[in-house]
């Protein structure tokens, strides 16, 4: 098969034809026809996140048909459609495991870590963490469900009763999640890049009520914000925007360093928190969801071949929505 290899730290990937995966025992192994390109894969790729499997084949927003089972599957079937997150493996019998915190597992592995993932033409996955996809969205546009989407809603869950939440970064899970919060008659307040009005344009076509640059205040204060963005200085700004017993949610796997601050800014019961991973309960329950709302990312596609440009375009931020290799049509 076909697979874009990083074989070290900093890059860069390569094309290459290498032998199919294997599927052992409790695995499917699945033609990849979709496969986002997310953020975090470029904290793996630039050596942000440390001890990455080398080489490594990177992707964890995966969408494909079951073509082979392992011994002792029951399901998935073959052919049916699947999406592979991040998640692809826990021990089950950790504290966190048996507390319903498997995405804090003390022996967790992530696709596209740890595990190989989705840039490529194949991939071998555990098969009780492939999730069935719901029928409406194509291939392409569900990838971005499968990661953005999870990781933002379980930062909304985590951001508690908001009638005001503000998004610090306006890129592929927060224009996923703004449909979410529209929905449920929240007020969105949108933050970029100063000056980038191109992509305070989109978040009010996605909803928000008010976008405008970073450094700038919001006309109210909030009862939550979400940083998206993986700047450390962005949690000190949106501490600064919450009202009192406002909660200021980190949704990246990956962040510069948090200033130091006056506590005078946390006081009144202000709190940050950060998210970790995601849990298969999250999928169970955001995919129907996103069904019913009808959900749908803005997404820029590239072939397997370009995922370099693709890799590059998201680090440049050149589109708006998500970013998606498309493998197999």
């Amino acid at each position: 098969m076909r697979a874009q290899i990083l074989d070290q730290s900093g890059g860069p990937l390569t094309l290459r034809e290498v032998g199919d995966p294997r599927c052992g025992e409790g695995q499917v192994r699945v033609e990849v026809s979709a496969c986002g390109i997310c953020r975090t894969d470029l904290h793996v790729l630039d050596g942000e996140l440390p001890h990455p499997k080398l080489p490594l084949i990177l992707g964890h927003q995966i969408v494909g048909k079951v073509v082979e089972r392992g011994e002792g599957v029951t399901s998935p079937s073959v052919g049916d459609r699947v999406g592979i997150p991040w998640l692809g493996w826990t021990d089950g019998t950790c504290v966190y495991c048996r507390s319903g915190r498997e995405n804090l597992c003390v022996a967790g592995r992530f696709t596209g870590y740890t595990l190989d993932g989705g840039y490529a033409e194949q991939v071998v996955a555990d098969a009780r963490f492939c999730f069935p996809l719901p029928p409406g969205l194509d291939d392409v546009h569900v990838a971005p469900l499968l990661c953005a989407g999870l990781i933002g809603y379980r930062a909304l869950r985590l951001a508690g009763e908001a009638r005001r939440i503000g998004f610090y970064g306006f890129g592929s899970s927060a224009h996923l999640l703004a449909q979410v919060v529209v929905a449920q008659g929240m007020e969105l307040f949108a933050f970029t890049r100063d000056g980038d009005t191109r992509t305070q344009s989109f978040a009010r076509e996605r909803g928000a009520v008010w976008a405008g640059g970073s450094s700038e205040r919001p006309p109210v204060p909030l009862d939550a914000a979400i940083v998206f963005a993986s700047v450390g200085d962005l949690v000190v700004r949106a501490l600064e925007a919450l009202a009192p017993g406002g909660t200021v949610v980190c949704a990246g796997i990956h962040m510069s360093d948090i200033p130091s601050f006056p506590y005078a800014k946390l006081w009144e019961e202000r709190s940050i928190r950060s998210v970790a991973n995601l849990t298969r309960d999250d999928g169970r329950q955001f995919l129907p969801l996103a069904t019913r709302l009808g959900i749908t990312p803005e997404v820029a596609v590239f072939p397997l071949e370009q995922a370099s440009e693709g890799v590059r375009a998201l680090r440049e931020g050149r589109f708006t929505g998500s970013a998606v290799l498309r493998i197999h049509r």
